[in-house]
């Protein structure tokens, strides 16, 4: 059976009902491959191949980071800006229930449960990004800025090499 070009997921609903212009990539999924696996089997910059990651505060209230997939998150740095003690990530069975994606297919988008949302300063600037649709293997590009209107991050710089 051939794969659907845009499977239907929360994500790409909420994105439809946002009319949303999107452009679906499924790939054949690798655990562990993560960012740069995708940006080879594409040729697109791993910058702008952004990471959804589900987090929490030292109370235990989920939020959602987005990170450039070349990045990590310095949580001491992101703790410090947004005005908590402390800042983990979620162990995936919580960060599934709090969002309703499976870890390795989270995407900000359609997520169960209604989180704030924080994005590295620099994913703004970028045109064009690529960000999961909600699956395992797929992938969607769309305008930083279509992101932005829809999600209302709050920006910071929490990145660390």
């Amino acid at each position: 059976m051939a794969k659907q070009k845009h499977p239907t997921t929360q994500a790409v609903r909420a994105l439809r009902q946002a009319k949303i212009p999107f452009e679906g990539f499924p790939y054949t999924y690798e655990e562990g491959g993560g960012t740069a696996l995708f940006a080879k089997l594409f040729d697109v910059d791993e910058r702008q191949v952004i990471k959804t990651l589900i987090m929490e505060d030292e109370r235990k209230q989920p939020l959602i980071v987005l990170m450039h997939g070349d990045r990590e998150v310095s949580t001491k740095a992101l703790a410090r800006q947004i005005g908590v003690k402390s800042i983990q990530p979620c162990n995936p069975k919580d960060a599934d229930r709090y969002c309703g994606y499976q870890v390795g297919g989270t995407s900000p988008f359609g997520t169960r449960k209604k989180m704030p949302v924080y994005c590295e300063a620099g994913i703004l600037e970028l045109e064009k990004i690529y960000i999961n649709g909600g699956k395992r293997g797929y992938i969607i590009s769309m305008q930083s800025q279509d992101m932005a209107r829809l999600l209302n991050p709050t920006p910071v710089s929490a990145a660390q090499d």
